[in-house]
């Protein structure tokens, strides 16, 4: 994934920590997570697992992520039915998934790991994805609800899509001892 250098992506790196920084910190830590495993950046048992029942979350992830290589190379560059049925059905799986994880509470959150995980081109096909999931009947009817809410009408009956890739990929950040710092 190139990445821009100047002034604009700057800006763009900054709106994408804005936006990233509004979701709550157990949505924030998911997305990280997420992305360890997807883009397979670092070992994401080793670094986020806190108990056995997050290892085995963990486990079960990285073999719904095992998609996520094919569902990026099959992104549909048109809407014709044909293209769409073979990248809707895993899309849908995987996005449900992550719902059915508790974590991602709104669209916007989906969108910004989903558009790190698949990249760019998969956006205008996420709003169909993200409905599908949360209507899936795994889901409490309660979140159901609140997730089909989250999408705006704006998001869903969106003309066009930027191509532009994301700037911003978050990471596992070290908690630092601020005490020995201060002396």
């Amino acid at each position: 994934m190139g990445h821009r250098v100047g002034p604009a992506a700057g800006a763009l790196a900054l709106v994408e920590m804005k936006e990233f920084a509004s979701f709550p910190s157990r949505t924030q830590r998911y997305i990280r997570r997420s992305l360890d495993i997807g883009l397979e950046r670092d070992d994401a048992i080793n670094l986020w697992s806190r108990d056995v029942v997050e290892a085995a979350s963990i486990k079960a992830q990285m073999r719904v992520y095992e998609r996520l290589p094919g569902l990026r190379a099959m992104v549909p560059d048109d809407s014709g039915l044909d293209a769409i049925e073979p990248f809707m059905t895993p899309l849908v799986t995987v996005s449900a998934f992550d719902l059915g994880q508790d974590r991602l509470a709104s669209f916007s959150a989906y969108r910004f790991l989903y558009e790190r995980l698949i990249g760019p081109s998969v956006r205008p096909w996420l709003p169909s994805a993200f409905c599908a999931a949360a209507a899936l009947p795994h889901l409490h009817p309660d979140k159901r609800r609140r997730l089909l809410q989250s999408i705006s009408e704006a998001a869903a009956t969106a003309p066009g899509w930027s191509s532009r890739s994301p700037a911003f990929f978050p990471q596992w950040v070290e908690k630092i001892d601020t005490s020995a710092a201060r002396h």
